[in-house]
């Protein structure tokens, strides 16, 4: 059995990043498995611009920014295997992959870094009645379609969702020609980013209704049409807000999960609330020497913070390997995400192990106007950023400063909430 120091499991931007950054922080010996035929991950097929600007400072696209990570991999000599599907991580961190020249092979690792990033809810997670015709996918699946196979996948397009990819899905498929008639959202907000719904859907005029969902799909053989409808306050349709649209092709852009069976068998606790791994300041599970970042960890918006979080895993796992971990006093400060805010990464901190400064990261469950960022040591408000508005779609982040948490030897929990203005 071989063994490397540390073994990233995916070769998207998350383990790319943490791969190039345990290499400069003196780790040798590191093998990244990818189970797709090259690396890059989900960028490959996100041809749109709009990546980048926090890491690089300029605009690239999602092919360009991933190159710029292949090419520093490559760069400081760090193996990876490609066509390779991880099956299984050990409690001792054996991990057993599998592949075509070596069939089923077993690497013995010192520290693992998870990086599955994340995949996309089904239609069978939704309970649309109707039969299932040809011309149903999901947005990602239709913009690998057009983006990579060169194939558009309809005419007369519906998109149900308001995600990232659905917005962009929609003004990609109205540069092919395609004519998208509406974008319907369950929720009363858009799951997206704001500058997505302006310069995909306001751009180009394609309506989006909100507080609607698709109650029936017609065809048997493909697609020929749908009915959306209004929906009351806990998300059932209302009789008689019936809207037909005849269409070929209907998109789905309702959620991301993070990638997580490899992390459930390998005994990783897992947050009921993002589906990713529970992790502490150093970004690291339940279980000693395994970390997780990126897409896999929670979803995020942009890739830029990805690469950064990753950034900081790698480091964290170099940490770990090489010896040069503080002693830790065994004190823990527990994240307390409330009153609007759903959860935060970490969700634990040892001030011992923390850097001088450390990024929380949280998405809020509503839509808040002219509202307090607030967070409390104990029960003393410590910091407060007032913001006009926040809203599901976008990440927020505070910064803690490890002296500033020093001077507190009895704190227990740090809570942050919204509050009103």
């Amino acid at each position: 059995m071989k063994a490397y120091d540390i073994v990233i499991i995916g070769g998207g931007p998350a383990g790319l990043a943490a791969a190039a950054s345990a290499r400069k922080n003196g780790v040798t010996s590191i093998l990244i498995l990818e189970r797709d035929k090259e690396l890059g991950g989900i960028l490959n097929q996100c041809i749109h611009n709009g990546f980048g600007l926090h890491t690089f400072k300029e605009e690239l696209t999602g092919p360009e920014y991933a190159a710029r990570f292949i090419e520093q991999v490559k760069e400081l000599g760090i193996e990876y295997q490609l066509n390779t599907m991880v099956m299984d991580i050990s409690h001792e961190k054996v991990v057993t992959a599998m592949n075509r020249e070596e069939g089923m092979f077993t690497v013995k690792a010192k520290a693992v870094i998870l990086a599955m990033g994340c995949r996309e809810r089904s239609r069978g997670a939704l309970n649309i009645p109707g039969y299932r015709p040809a011309g149903i996918y999901s947005a990602g699946t239709a913009q690998r379609l057009v983006n990579r196979e060169g194939f558009l996948p309809g005419r007369q397009v519906v998109i149900l969702g308001s995600g990232d990819i659905g917005l962009i899905m929609a003004r990609r498929m109205t540069f092919e020609g395609a004519k998208v008639k509406v974008v319907a959202e369950l929720m009363p907000y858009s799951g997206g980013l704001k500058r997505n719904i302006v310069q995909c859907l306001d751009d180009y005029g394609i309506p989006l209704k909100l507080s609607h969902t698709v109650v029936e799909i017609r065809g048997k053989e493909r697609l020929t049409g749908i009915t959306i409808a209004q929906v009351d306050g806990r998300g059932k349709p209302i009789p008689g807000t019936e809207e037909d649209y005849d269409c070929d092709t209907l998109l789905l852009s309702v959620g991301l999960i993070p990638e997580n069976e490899l992390s459930r068998g390998a005994g990783v606790a897992i947050s009921p609330v993002t589906s990713g791994p529970v992790v502490n300041e150093s970004l690291e599970t339940n279980i000693e020497g395994v970390f997780a970042c990126g897409n896999v960890l929670h979803v995020h918006d942009l890739v830029d913070f990805v690469s950064e979080e990753a950034g900081a895993a790698g480091k964290n796992a170099a940490s770990y390997v090489l010896g040069q971990r503080r002693e830790v006093s065994g004190r823990e400060i527990q994240m307390n995400p409330t009153e609007g805010v759903r959860y935060t990464v970490p969700s634990s901190i040892r001030p011992d192990q923390m850097e001088d400064k450390l990024t929380v990261r949280f998405r809020v469950g509503g839509v808040y106007k002219n509202c307090y960022i607030s967070v409390y040591f104990n029960d003393e408000r410590v910091m407060r950023r007032k913001r006009p508005v926040v809203a599901p779609g976008e990440m927020e982040e505070i910064k803690l400063e490890k002296a500033k948490l020093l001077e507190y030897p009895d704190l227990k929990t740090i809570t942050i909430k919204i509050e009103e203005a």
